[in-house]
């Protein structure tokens, strides 16, 4: 995991967002992004700030090694139900349940939440990656 992330304040909204374009500008692949609440509003903790981030990290990294994707949507939700992770992709997407490294990980991180991070890919079509983490495992 990306342990050596230095939250220096910042938000999981403002990490994301940061992130996000950075890597849209490095890899030219079109963003279309969400995420919710951004307004200063209270946020998570450090420790799920950490995963949910790292999640988010390792998705775009599928995404660029595998995809061949021209445009990627992530949205991030904060409610009252909880924390909702969504990454989808216009790639090429895959036939069976990938158990590489990185979507270990992803299912981990989520894990260790308290949540459930499931991935559905149809061939020709994309993949996406949905997360929950329920708001009674939200330690804010």
């Amino acid at each position: 995991m990306h342990e050596g992330l230095h939250l220096r304040g910042r938000d999981l909204a403002r990490l994301l967002e940061d992130h996000i374009a950075r890597w849209s500008r490095r890899t030219g692949i079109s963003m279309d992004v969400l995420v919710l609440p951004g307004d200063g509003s209270p946020g998570v903790s450090a420790r799920i700030t950490r995963r949910v981030y790292a999640t988010v990290w390792e998705a775009l990294d599928n995404v660029e090694r595998h995809s061949h994707a021209r445009t990627v949507g992530v949205v991030l939700t904060l409610g009252d139900r909880g924390l909702r992770l969504t990454v989808s992709d216009d790639g090429s997407g895959f036939h069976a349940d990938p158990a590489g490294h990185g979507v270990i990980a992803m299912k981990a991180y989520f894990a260790e939440l308290g949540g459930t991070l499931t991935i559905n890919s149809v061939v020709g079509e994309g993949t996406t990656v949905s997360g929950i983490v329920p708001a009674r495992a939200l330690d804010r």
